[in-house]
């Protein structure tokens, strides 16, 4: 494998055999990277089979580069499903098999990701000592842990984490619904790593753990081999499959550059007509020649300061008569900066973020266009919040000085932000970097900044994402997970 790509699986320490699969391997005349993680569902007849349909299948499909990588993509996972529904009919066994799958194409060349996933195995993005989970666990605990619910602890420790609610060879309709197989893509920047990895490994030890072993100088191979060796110390109750790909091309550098001096235009004697009549050599005039000619000539000096003096009354005069003007022509006081009311769809959404009993808030903008005008920032001061849009846009308000849309306070563990676009703004969404994020369908559009950390103390912002594309729909090529 080249240095930047890496996989490996281990049937750990309590199972005889090994139902995880993957793929890490080079396609597009070695220009991608392919990087999957398929897990033969633990307990069902058949797992390992189905897994390697499915990994048969994604080594056949990538063969020469797509168009929508994600359209590909799915079509690979529906045509897995379609095969290992097949062989459960026509054999008469394995009856029950299923599997699990998180899927990536990687342009390293062009610094971009895309993903397709189904079930429990996960998709990490690792960005500036900061472990970003990308896809959803499709399973009740799972839903659980990422409304904030229970925490990560818990999660791992709970008796229904091996429940799931999706794979690939439960029936041969489902996979087929439009949110079935979660898509996305997303900025992939030079020094940004991805780990796929299976439930075996997740289950096993923490995202903290996880992020000390990414974070070491070592080789893929190494981490790979630390983080199975982790999971096994931790009792290693399940395979554990680990795939691991770095963009390691070196972050691009401003060049310093040396400040411009820009010298004075050298200012040209004035000559009046009666001195041009005569003949006037030109004679070098030293600094300190300079000084004592203007030292020695005060009436000069003198008519100097009143002309500034009359030109400063008059400034101080006018601007009187204008203070006095505004006074008696304009309401309010003067000075005073008027700020933009919030509109009555703003207030309506804000208190139902506040105060609704529920953790879900639907998006209702009641107009054909669904934009809902922000002169605020958003604020979410609660536990959890799962915020559903219905292909709704938040558009700046032309008229207002914000600069941020949604602002998560610290208080706020899981925030989940679906079928949205947020437009117009410096900052798109603002975390502490405490928070669950996840993002399904999300667009943003004239924002410098998608998603900014805030390091309490220091009020400053750690991007995390940049012109961030992660998309649930095939169609929404600029979107955020």
């Amino acid at each position: 494998m080249a240095d930047n790509f890496f996989g490996l699986t281990d049937t750990g320490r309590i199972r005889d055999n090994n139902e995880d699969a993957f793929v890490a391997r080079q396609v597009f005349n070695k220009q991608w990277i392919l990087a999957s993680v398929i897990d033969g569902v633990g307990g069902y007849e058949g797992g390992e089979v189905a897994a390697e349909i499915t990994k048969e299948e994604f080594l056949n499909s990538f063969t020469t580069l797509p168009s929508d990588p994600i359209r590909k993509m799915k079509e690979a996972i529906i045509s897995s499903n379609e095969r290992i529904y097949k062989e459960k009919l026509e054999s008469g066994k394995n009856s029950s098999m299923a599997c699990v799958v998180t899927l990536a194409l990687v342009d390293v060349k062009n610094n971009k990701f895309y993903y397709a996933h189904v079930g429990d195995t996960r998709l990490y993005l690792y960005r500036d000592h900061s472990l970003i989970k990308v896809t959803r666990d499709q399973s009740f605990v799972g839903y659980l842990e990422d409304s904030g619910r229970i925490s990560e602890e818990e999660a791992m420790r709970h008796p229904k984490r091996n429940e799931i609610n999706k794979a690939l060879g439960f029936d041969n309709q489902s996979i087929l619904a439009e949110d079935y197989i979660e898509t996305g893509e997303s900025p992939f920047l030079p020094g940004d790593a991805l780990l796929i990895c299976s439930d075996g490994l997740s289950d096993m030890i923490s995202s903290a753990r996880i992020s000390q072993v990414l974070e070491k100088k070592s080789s893929l191979e190494q981490k790979a081999a630390e983080l199975i060796e982790a999971a096994n110390e931790a009792g290693g109750k399940d395979n554990i499959t680990v795939v691991l790909v770095q963009n390691n091309k070196k972050p691009l550098k401003q060049p310093a550059s040396k400040p411009v001096l820009v010298k004075k235009k050298k200012v040209e004697p004035v000559i009046s007509r009666n001195d041009m009549d005569e003949s006037v050599e030109p004679v070098a005039t030293t600094k300190h020649q300079t000084v004592a000619s203007q030292v020695s000539n005060p009436g000069k000096r003198h008519n100097n300061i009143l002309w500034i003096l009359s030109i400063l009354c008059l400034l101080f005069l006018s601007g009187f008569i204008w203070m006095w003007w505004s006074k008696n022509h304009f309401s309010g006081t003067p000075g005073e900066v008027v700020k933009k009311e919030k509109n009555v769809q703003e207030i309506r959404l804000q208190t139902f973020i506040n105060a609704s009993p529920g953790d879900t808030v639907e998006l209702e903008t009641g107009s054909k266009d669904h934009i809902l005008y922000l002169t605020d920032t958003l604020w979410v001061n609660r536990p959890s919040l799962y915020l559903k849009g219905k292909n709704t846009i938040l558009l700046r308000d032309s008229s207002s000085s914000n600069r941020v849309a949604i602002m998560v306070s610290p208080e706020c563990r899981s925030l989940v932000i679906d079928s949205l676009t947020i437009d117009g703004f410096d900052i798109g969404i603002s975390m502490t970097g405490k928070e669950s994020l996840q993002l399904k369908g999300v667009k943003f559009k004239n924002c410098p900044i998608n998603v900014a950390f805030r390091f309490s103390g220091t009020g400053d912002l750690k991007t995390v994402f940049r012109n961030a594309t992660l998309s649930k729909d095939t169609t929404a090529q600029n979107s955020i997970h």
